[in-house]
Protein backbone atom coordinates (compact mmCIF):
# COMPACT_ATOMS: atom_id res chain seq x y z
CA UNK A 1 0.00 0.00 0.00
CA UNK A 2 3.03 2.52 0.14
CA UNK A 3 3.54 4.83 -2.61
CA UNK A 4 6.89 3.18 -3.94
CA UNK A 5 4.52 -0.55 -4.29
CA UNK A 6 2.11 1.48 -5.90
CA UNK A 7 4.29 3.40 -8.51
CA UNK A 8 6.43 0.41 -9.45
CA UNK A 9 3.96 -2.24 -9.67
CA UNK A 10 2.22 -0.59 -12.46
CA UNK A 11 2.89 -1.10 -16.25
CA UNK A 12 3.89 2.82 -17.01
CA UNK A 13 7.36 1.71 -15.47
CA UNK A 14 8.34 0.39 -19.24
CA UNK A 15 8.01 4.14 -20.34
CA UNK A 16 9.38 5.80 -17.51
CA UNK A 17 12.47 3.08 -17.40
CA UNK A 18 13.37 4.32 -21.18
CA UNK A 19 12.25 8.16 -20.90
CA UNK A 20 14.99 7.89 -18.09
CA UNK A 21 17.40 6.35 -19.85
CA UNK A 22 16.85 8.73 -22.53
CA UNK A 23 17.05 12.03 -20.08
CA UNK A 24 20.09 10.50 -18.28
CA UNK A 25 22.16 10.47 -21.86
CA UNK A 26 22.83 14.11 -21.29
CA UNK A 27 25.13 14.05 -18.58
CA UNK A 28 28.57 13.44 -20.52
CA UNK A 29 30.13 11.89 -17.48
CA UNK A 30 27.41 9.55 -16.82
CA UNK A 31 27.19 8.83 -20.47
CA UNK A 32 30.49 7.88 -20.95
CA UNK A 33 30.35 4.68 -17.84
CA UNK A 34 27.58 3.91 -20.19
CA UNK A 35 29.02 4.10 -24.15
CA UNK A 36 32.70 2.17 -21.95
CA UNK A 37 31.57 -0.04 -19.53
CA UNK A 38 27.68 -1.31 -20.71
CA UNK A 39 26.84 -3.58 -23.03
CA UNK A 40 23.31 -2.06 -23.41
CA UNK A 41 23.94 -2.41 -27.46
CA UNK A 42 24.87 -6.19 -27.75
CA UNK A 43 22.72 -6.79 -24.84
CA UNK A 44 19.84 -4.39 -24.43
CA UNK A 45 17.16 -7.01 -22.83
CA UNK A 46 20.24 -8.09 -20.29
CA UNK A 47 20.72 -4.98 -19.05
CA UNK A 48 17.51 -3.93 -18.75
CA UNK A 49 16.88 -6.81 -16.87
CA UNK A 50 19.75 -6.49 -14.43
CA UNK A 51 18.22 -2.83 -13.93
CA UNK A 52 14.36 -4.44 -13.28
CA UNK A 53 15.53 -6.95 -10.81
CA UNK A 54 17.32 -3.94 -8.69
CA UNK A 55 14.81 -1.86 -9.00
CA UNK A 56 12.22 -5.10 -8.16
CA UNK A 57 14.61 -6.32 -5.51
CA UNK A 58 14.81 -3.31 -3.69
CA UNK A 59 10.90 -2.59 -3.87
CA UNK A 60 9.75 -5.77 -2.85
CA UNK A 61 12.25 -7.95 -1.55
CA UNK A 62 13.32 -7.88 2.22
CA UNK A 63 15.66 -5.74 4.10
CA UNK A 64 18.69 -8.79 3.28
CA UNK A 65 18.11 -8.83 -0.01
CA UNK A 66 18.12 -5.10 -0.88
CA UNK A 67 21.20 -4.73 1.13
CA UNK A 68 22.38 -7.53 -1.22
CA UNK A 69 22.13 -5.76 -4.17
CA UNK A 70 22.99 -2.66 -3.18
CA UNK A 71 26.11 -3.90 -2.11
CA UNK A 72 26.71 -5.68 -5.79
CA UNK A 73 26.00 -2.60 -7.55
CA UNK A 74 28.79 -0.10 -5.75
CA UNK A 75 30.83 -3.33 -6.00
CA UNK A 76 30.58 -2.96 -9.74
CA UNK A 77 30.43 0.74 -9.86
CA UNK A 78 33.99 0.72 -8.42
CA UNK A 79 35.07 -0.77 -11.31
CA UNK A 80 33.17 1.64 -13.51
CA UNK A 81 35.96 4.57 -14.10
CA UNK A 82 37.36 6.16 -17.04
CA UNK A 83 38.23 9.29 -19.31
CA UNK A 84 35.13 10.72 -21.37
CA UNK A 85 35.24 12.27 -24.57
CA UNK A 86 35.93 15.89 -23.08
CA UNK A 87 38.75 14.72 -21.14
CA UNK A 88 37.20 14.84 -17.32
CA UNK A 89 37.76 11.57 -15.52
CA UNK A 90 34.24 9.83 -14.64
CA UNK A 91 33.64 6.86 -11.43
CA UNK A 92 30.31 5.29 -11.77
CA UNK A 93 30.54 5.74 -7.19
CA UNK A 94 30.70 9.42 -7.90
CA UNK A 95 28.30 10.84 -5.51
CA UNK A 96 26.77 13.57 -8.00
CA UNK A 97 26.43 11.04 -11.28
CA UNK A 98 24.83 8.13 -8.48
CA UNK A 99 22.37 10.98 -7.63
CA UNK A 100 22.02 12.14 -11.42
CA UNK A 101 20.99 8.40 -12.23
CA UNK A 102 18.63 7.85 -9.91
CA UNK A 103 16.60 11.74 -10.07
CA UNK A 104 16.36 10.94 -14.00
CA UNK A 105 14.74 7.61 -12.96
CA UNK A 106 12.56 8.22 -10.05
CA UNK A 107 11.08 11.57 -11.53
CA UNK A 108 10.49 9.72 -14.77
CA UNK A 109 9.24 6.68 -12.81
CA UNK A 110 6.61 8.76 -10.99
CA UNK A 111 5.83 10.88 -14.22
CA UNK A 112 5.15 7.96 -16.37
CA UNK A 113 3.21 6.81 -13.21
CA UNK A 114 0.74 10.11 -13.52
CA UNK A 115 0.37 10.03 -16.87
CA UNK A 116 -0.74 6.60 -17.62
CA UNK A 117 -2.43 5.69 -14.83
CA UNK A 118 -6.17 6.34 -13.93
CA UNK A 119 -5.65 6.91 -9.83
CA UNK A 120 -2.24 7.67 -9.74
CA UNK A 121 0.22 8.79 -6.62
CA UNK A 122 -0.09 12.49 -6.37
CA UNK A 123 0.32 15.24 -3.84
CA UNK A 124 1.75 14.23 -0.36
CA UNK A 125 1.78 10.55 -1.39
CA UNK A 126 3.94 11.21 -4.51
CA UNK A 127 6.34 13.48 -2.18
CA UNK A 128 6.77 10.32 0.14
CA UNK A 129 7.46 8.47 -3.07
CA UNK A 130 10.46 10.38 -3.55
CA UNK A 131 11.23 10.72 -0.12
CA UNK A 132 11.38 6.93 0.74
CA UNK A 133 13.65 6.35 -2.81
CA UNK A 134 15.95 8.68 -1.26
CA UNK A 135 17.05 5.77 1.03
CA UNK A 136 18.17 3.95 -1.67
CA UNK A 137 20.38 6.42 -3.78
CA UNK A 138 21.90 7.19 -0.62
CA UNK A 139 22.98 3.66 0.14
CA UNK A 140 24.24 3.57 -3.38
CA UNK A 141 26.49 6.68 -2.34
CA UNK A 142 24.39 9.39 -3.57
CA UNK A 143 24.42 12.89 -1.59
CA UNK A 144 21.90 15.66 -1.24
CA UNK A 145 19.58 13.56 -2.75
CA UNK A 146 15.74 15.46 -3.94
CA UNK A 147 13.31 13.99 -1.35
CA UNK A 148 10.39 15.99 -2.92
CA UNK A 149 8.82 17.48 -6.45
CA UNK A 150 9.64 20.76 -5.28
CA UNK A 151 13.53 19.32 -4.55
CA UNK A 152 13.25 17.47 -8.01
CA UNK A 153 12.42 20.79 -10.41
CA UNK A 154 15.29 22.80 -8.18
CA UNK A 155 17.96 19.93 -8.66
CA UNK A 156 17.27 19.75 -12.87
CA UNK A 157 17.42 23.43 -13.13
CA UNK A 158 20.55 23.11 -11.07
CA UNK A 159 22.13 20.84 -13.02
CA UNK A 160 21.26 22.01 -16.66
CA UNK A 161 24.39 23.60 -16.87
CA UNK A 162 26.63 20.57 -16.71
CA UNK A 163 24.07 18.78 -19.47
CA UNK A 164 24.97 18.55 -23.41
CA UNK A 165 24.12 15.91 -26.09
CA UNK A 166 27.53 14.64 -27.30
CA UNK A 167 27.93 11.97 -29.89
CA UNK A 168 27.96 9.48 -27.25
CA UNK A 169 24.62 10.68 -26.45
CA UNK A 170 23.31 11.30 -30.09
CA UNK A 171 23.84 7.49 -30.21
CA UNK A 172 22.68 5.43 -27.41
CA UNK A 173 19.35 7.98 -28.34
CA UNK A 174 19.56 6.82 -32.00
CA UNK A 175 19.76 3.18 -30.57
CA UNK A 176 16.90 3.59 -28.09
CA UNK A 177 14.85 4.80 -30.87
CA UNK A 178 15.58 2.87 -33.32
CA UNK A 179 12.48 0.92 -34.82
CA UNK A 180 12.84 -2.59 -34.24
CA UNK A 181 14.21 -4.62 -37.84
CA UNK A 182 15.18 -7.81 -39.29
CA UNK A 183 14.07 -11.33 -40.08
CA UNK A 184 12.01 -12.93 -37.43
CA UNK A 185 10.99 -10.06 -35.95
CA UNK A 186 7.30 -9.59 -34.77
CA UNK A 187 5.35 -6.49 -36.56
CA UNK A 188 3.17 -6.25 -33.94
CA UNK A 189 6.29 -5.93 -31.06
CA UNK A 190 7.81 -3.05 -33.54
CA UNK A 191 4.63 -1.18 -33.59
CA UNK A 192 4.38 -1.56 -29.51
CA UNK A 193 8.23 -0.68 -29.00
CA UNK A 194 7.32 2.76 -31.50
CA UNK A 195 3.59 3.32 -28.56
CA UNK A 196 6.54 2.98 -25.91
CA UNK A 197 9.36 5.00 -27.74
CA UNK A 198 6.86 7.97 -28.30
CA UNK A 199 5.11 7.83 -25.21
CA UNK A 200 8.61 8.03 -23.08
CA UNK A 201 9.93 10.94 -25.34
CA UNK A 202 6.81 12.61 -24.59
CA UNK A 203 7.64 12.59 -20.81
CA UNK A 204 10.73 14.33 -21.11
CA UNK A 205 10.87 17.89 -20.67
CA UNK A 206 10.82 19.97 -23.23
CA UNK A 207 14.57 21.41 -22.72
CA UNK A 208 15.91 18.00 -22.94
CA UNK A 209 13.83 16.91 -25.94
CA UNK A 210 15.42 20.19 -27.76
CA UNK A 211 18.75 19.12 -26.99
CA UNK A 212 18.54 15.95 -28.43
CA UNK A 213 16.45 16.86 -31.41
CA UNK A 214 13.67 14.30 -30.55
CA UNK A 215 10.09 15.97 -32.14
CA UNK A 216 7.60 16.25 -29.07
CA UNK A 217 5.19 13.58 -29.95
CA UNK A 218 1.20 14.05 -31.40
Amino acid sequence: GSPIGTVHGDASMFVGGLAALLLQTLHPLAMAGVAEHSSYIDDPLGRLSRTGSFVTGTTYGSTETAERLIALVRRIHRKVRGTAPDGRPYSAGDADLVTWVHVTEVSNFLRAHQRFTPFPVRGDRADRYLHEMAVIAERLGGEDVPRSRVAVRAYLRRVRPQLAAGDQAREAVSFLTRPMRGRGVNPVMTAAHGVVIQSAIGLLPGWARAMLDLPAPS
